[in-house]
């Protein structure tokens, strides 16, 4: 990790999002579905902006931290919370298929951005397995940045482009309970 260089954290909140709640479920013991192989998905578990905010800058000064998501959730309460806690947010509404649009693309292009006009090189954080974000990466190493990638494990695979592209990988499994809380008890335990 590059501890003495200032960052700039990109968030692809739906990644961290989905990801994280499936990681909650792994935690608490839910199998994968047997029927459609799905892996399971916790609905009570939420992101804490403030603690993913601090587990992704790592002590170091922030230059900014830019969180990218869609609607829905129409609840902008959900997004002045990711405000409230340091966050830029961009939300990009859903194509008419209701799949996410413009989320990917909106944070390589306000990343290149914020790389080629910064004075020094900084240390990239990305939150997102998402191999959409090489041309990225590559733009940064061009400019002598470090890219670090924080994703839930399961969101990557390690061997594959992203993760052999960037400089360090970190994963967010341990950090689960200080990025993120349940906000009401699943699974409902039916006592007979």
């Amino acid at each position: 990790m590059a501890a003495d260089k200032d960052c700039i954290i990109l968030v692809d909140n739906s990644n961290v999002f989905i990801e994280g709640q499936k990681q909650a479920a792994r935690l608490k013991g839910i199998s994968r579905d047997p029927i459609t192989g799905r892996d399971p998905a916790d609905p009570s578990w939420r992101i804490n902006f403030g603690g993913l905010i601090t587990e992704l800058a790592a002590g170091r000064k922030i230059h900014p931290a830019i969180l990218v998501g869609s609607r829905p959730p129409r609840n902008d309460s959900v997004w002045e919370a990711a405000r409230l806690n340091g966050f830029e947010v961009t939300v990009h509404e859903r194509g008419m298929d209701n799949r996410e649009k413009a989320v990917d693309t909106e944070l390589v292009a306000q990343g290149t951005e914020l790389i080629v006009l910064a004075s020094e090189p900084m240390a990239l954080v990305l939150a997102s397995g998402d191999r959409d974000f090489i041309p990225l990466v590559k733009v940064a190493h061009r400019r002598n940045w470090v890219v670090e990638m924080c994703a839930f494990a399961a969101a990557f695979n390690p061997s594959g482009e992203l993760a052999t592209t960037v400089d360090v990988v970190r994963p967010l499994d341990a950090a689960i309970l200080k990025i993120g809380q349940h906000e009401f008890e699943w699974p409902v335990v039916v006592h007979p």
